[in-house]
């Protein structure tokens, strides 16, 4: 079991486009999951999401059945990376649940169905002779970096269900394909972090890794912090949520290995992990009293994955002391109902849509493809704690953004220097 240890919004509320009291606001769509535990709401609406991907990958029928929709403008090619996208994203976040231990359960042997399917998953996409096989070696499109990291990081988060298990043959071409990769030089941006996710894996599992690709990338990261919580996505600010799809989560991931093996120092890895809960403490406060959030900066069509640090401090015991896990389910829970129960989230045949909320293509860059989409799993991190764990047994609480608006006990918020 897991061990359980900033903007002041009302001044902002304009320029984000949070609603105050008195002020009209479209009604949430209607349910599609009957009202249910938030647990089993989440369960349902995960599974919902990552079954087209696992199921048909898993029958070598991805190819054939997920639809390839892009936005005008899209410059990529988008037969050599979505699939990729796809499985590496979802298994980044569902990889929470899935490494929770088997039981006997009806969520347990619904867990067991999805552990098998990732891991017949993960040998189509890197076995040559399999119809959904995703050639790594072949010099195309650099995006395949990009996602051969959600995967090593989906992998470092639940090794006895989608590594361990694997077959050696299998074990032998992810990590021949994870090295073919290194062509790739990704440049001074969040892309750094990338390759280190890569190299830390193969380190982690006793493959050759390039030491150099990930100290490179944590020094550059060292050096584009900006304060309070924010890095820099390279040298310049970026108001988007990068440091939420990538930058938080990884950085820390990545040091937490590097400590294990004894080539980082535990008060650097701690450091980061400050840094996150700071972040993390921003980003809880960045929800309205309608569970709404701005949508802001790049790549919003990642929905509920952009609080991925606060998921994962959540699922790892670790959030900050001010913010209750009762808080952070609640908040979460509601965020969710507004993207997920919007009409034209998902396509008649079960598939994520491109939309922020609903189906809004023109939301999309045209690096963004189907299978980008279901980097949205990563909001479901907490799903790796037991069902009796507090985050889900503590009765429904306010979020600071309703406590705040409500005129409610609202505790008082600084900056934090280190």
């Amino acid at each position: 079991m897991k061990r359980r240890n900033f903007f002041k919004i009302a001044p902002l509320a304009g320029l984000f486009g949070f609603v105050s009291p008195g002020k009209a606001i479209a009604a949430i769509p209607e349910t599609f999951i009957p009202a249910k535990s938030d647990r089993e709401y989440w369960v349902s609406l995960m599974t919902r999401i990552a079954e087209p991907v696992l199921k048909n990958l898993s029958k070598g029928e991805l190819k054939k059945n997920m639809p390839l929709e892009k936005p005008v403008g899209y410059g990529k090619k988008v037969e050599e990376v979505t699939y990729l996208e796809a499985l590496g994203r979802t298994l980044a976040g569902i990889s929470g649940w899935l490494s929770l231990p088997a039981d006997q359960s009806a969520e347990g042997e619904k867990r067991a169905e999805f552990a098998e399917m990732a891991r017949k998953s993960i040998l189509n996409i890197v076995n040559p002779a399999s119809p959904d096989y995703t050639d790594f070696v072949k010099r195309g499109e650099s995006q395949l970096l990009v996602d051969a990291a959600f995967l090593s990081h989906a992998l470092l988060r639940a090794p006895l269900q989608l590594w361990e298990p694997l077959p050696e043959e299998g074990k032998k071409q992810v990590i021949s394909a994870l090295k073919s990769l290194r062509w790739i030089k990704p440049g001074p941006s969040n892309w750094l972090l990338f390759s280190a996710m890569v190299e830390v894996f193969l380190l982690k599992v006793g493959a050759e890794w390039e030491q150099e690709r990930v100290t490179y990338a944590i020094d550059k990261h060292k050096e584009w912090y900006k304060g309070d919580g924010w890095y820099g996505d390279g040298e310049k600010f970026h108001f988007d949520y990068y440091n939420g799809f990538v930058i938080q989560p990884m950085l820390v991931d990545i040091l937490k290995v590097l400590v294990e093996k004894g080539l980082a120092k535990t008060e650097e890895y701690e450091l980061m992990l400050k840094r996150m809960q700071r972040y993390a403490a921003c980003q809880e406060r960045m929800i309205s009293p309608e569970a709404t959030y701005p949508a802001i900066g790049r790549s919003v069509v990642y929905r509920v994955g952009a609080f991925q640090p606060l998921a994962q401090l959540a699922w790892n015991g670790q959030l900050p002391k001010m913010i209750s896990p009762a808080q952070v389910r609640s908040a979460l829970t509601a965020v969710m109902k507004r993207q997920f129960e919007m009409k034209g989230t998902f396509s008649k045949t079960g598939w994520l849509q491109l939309g922020f909320c609903g189906h809004q293509p023109q939301a999309a860059e045209t690096y963004i493809s189907t299978g980008s989409l279901y980097l949205c799993s990563v909001g479901f991190l907490p799903l790796g704690l037991p069902a009796d764990d507090v985050f889900w047994t503590s009765p429904a609480e306010d979020w600071s953004g309703k406590k705040a608006w409500s005129g409610g006990m609202y505790q008082e918020d600084h900056a934090v220097n280190f």
